[in-house]
């Protein structure tokens, strides 16, 4: 018989589900004002405050709800998604606890996680690196990315790939962003947990800088390299989203990691996300925002937009 105790429920319980949806459900939804709505369902409206599903006429407050009473999913399925244990885990646990304490489940429909796979390698990368290096990103980058095979370009969409991985190096999770028109999404069956990182020189390093995209990790090393912004030799880590919950994942795997820069973007959701993320015990934070724009690749194309009219009317002024 399954089942998961008083404490697992309640530590499910916590998580908002904006939260939820941002982190693993965020290429089903679309914003529309304040809410964010589900392209299968457009009635089904989620915000900060919970969500309602106005063709059903009902709603709920937090992702535990949003996963059993929208999702069908079972109470066990769905705590174990939101703690991200495997059933035996929570098992191992709750056969530690007193009886009295243990919450056996109604039946219900199991979760079906859909298994993750990387999509299909293209035969080259041509038209990520053009993109990326269209983006202001130095081509060496670009290059050291496909080689350590943290990027490449996939077959049938020619998408910029962006993997994320383990400890153990098994890939977990892939970033999609089209190289034509502003497609972005995420590999199915991805897992959040594991972001896109970019390693420093040092692997003693105990600083991290958190980005909400890949691209804008990326561009935060360029910034440094052409000598825009004091250099940083931490780790990168694209949450891929806006929730931390690859950071939690990263501090778990990184114990030595004691100083966490925050990049979020400069906007509202920059700011709750940076927000968050001050409150994680255990690190010290220094919140950083972008040179220019709202986020790191503006404030790259910006800075390089001035240098080449600056560099043009320098060249000017010598010839006349």
């Amino acid at each position: 018989m399954e089942f998961v105790t008083k404490d697992q429920l309640e530590r499910a319980r916590q998580t908002p589900v904006l939260e939820y949806i941002l982190a693993y459900e965020s290429g089903d939804f679309r914003r529309v004002g304040s809410d964010y709505r589900s392209n299968e369902h457009p009635s089904l409206a989620v915000s900060e405050r919970g969500f309602y599903w106005h063709s059903k006429a009902f709603g709920g407050k937090t992702a535990l709800d949003y996963l059993t009473d929208v999702r069908g999913y079972g109470l066990v399925d769905s705590v174990c998604k939101l703690l991200g244990k495997r059933p035996q885990e929570l098992q191992k646990s709750a056969d530690s606890m007193p009886l009295a304490k243990k919450i056996t489940p109604k039946a219900q429909s199991p979760l079906e996680l859909k298994p993750f796979v990387l999509p299909p390698r293209n035969i080259n990368n041509i038209r990520v690196i053009a993109y990326l290096q269209s983006r202001g990103i130095e081509r060496p980058l670009i290059l050291t990315c496909i080689k350590a095979g943290s990027l490449y370009e996939s077959a049938r969409y020619h998408n910029c790939v962006f993997v994320g991985r383990d400890e153990r190096g098994k890939a977990r999770s892939a970033f999609l962003r089209g190289t034509m028109g502003r497609f972005i999404g995420d590999a199915e069956g991805s897992d959040k947990r594991f972001g896109f990182v970019l390693p420093p020189s040092n692997p003693d390093s105990d600083a991290v800088a958190v980005f909400e995209s890949a691209i804008d990790c990326l561009s935060h090393h360029s910034l440094c390299e052409q000598g825009f912004i004091e250099p940083f030799d931490g780790w990168r880590l694209s949450l891929g989203c806006t929730a931390p919950v690859a950071l939690n994942n990263f501090l778990e795997c990184h114990a030595n990691v004691a100083n966490c820069f925050i990049c979020t973007d400069d906007d509202e959701a920059g700011r709750k996300a940076a927000d968050k993320i001050s409150k994680i015990p255990n690190i010290t934070v220094s919140r950083c925002l972008p040179p220019a724009g709202n986020d790191w690749n503006e404030g790259l194309l910006a800075l390089q937009k001035t240098q080449r009219l600056q560099n043009r009317a320098h060249s000017g002024a010598e010839r006349r």
